[in-house]
């Protein structure tokens, strides 16, 4: 029996109880004082990672489904998903990462299929000369981690939704704030920019599938270009 349909059945029709169990599970791992905000407190071999690590276990999955040219990723903070995304393609055989942010880091790690770039993931001249570089990919992942206000996720979106190659994913990620289920106070975020972008583009459907484990950081932030 094959295991594909029992997972999206589990994802797309969980119970009532099921939806509350998970809702509750988030918030106290996402907003846990006694557990000191545990996502803050998890490291890919000695940096610090901001990330759910069942996403990370996804993000595994799809590397290796998908043997990616390019993943494109905005929002570096410490270096270490850019790192951790490295050596998956060093596992796989293939693959580069090229992230952005605003703001330089020291110490971040270093790898052979790693490049950094300083600046702002909106920038039409720094989009243009990544895209330049890439020219010819025939596999582009992209990862959204970086300011999470919903008119800069749009505004990204807008700027690299062309860049992902039909079948692959980008990947919007922090859809859990603005209560969603957590931080309540954040105001408009990812959530509300899939929202809009989904309306007006049709390339792109959010893939359940991806949220198998229940918990995500990325709700109906698993995009797949189908056409």
């Amino acid at each position: 029996m094959s295991l594909k349909p029992i997972t999206k059945q589990l994802v797309t029709n969980p119970s009532w109880s099921e939806k509350r169990t998970i809702r509750k599970f988030h918030q106290l791992y996402y907003d846990s004082r006694t557990g000191g905000k545990p996502w803050r407190h998890t490291f890919w071999l000695g940096t610090r990672i901001l990330k759910c690590p069942l996403d990370l276990w996804i993000y595994q999955e799809m590397i290796h489904e998908l043997r990616p040219d390019v993943i494109i990723e905005t929002g570096t903070a410490y270096g270490a998903s850019a790192h951790y995304m490295s050596t998956l393609c060093d596992l796989v055989g293939n693959g580069r990462i090229i992230t952005i942010d605003i703001e330089a880091q020291p110490d971040r790690p270093t790898h052979p299929r790693l490049t950094y770039i300083l600046g702002s993931s909106s920038d039409e001249k720094i989009a243009a000369s990544v895209k330049s570089q890439i020219a010819g990919a025939k596999t582009v992942l992209l990862i959204l981690d970086s300011d999470h206000s919903r008119d800069h996720v749009l505004a990204e979106l807008k700027t690299w939704a062309d860049v992902v190659t039909p079948g692959s994913y980008c990947i919007v990620e922090d859809s859990n704030v603005n209560g969603h289920p957590a931080d309540p106070n954040f105001g408009p975020g990812p959530m509300e920019a899939i929202d809009d972008f989904l309306a007006r583009d049709k390339r792109f459907e959010i893939d359940a599938a991806r949220e198998k484990f229940f918990m995500t950081f990325n709700p109906r932030g698993y995009l797949k270009r189908v056409r």
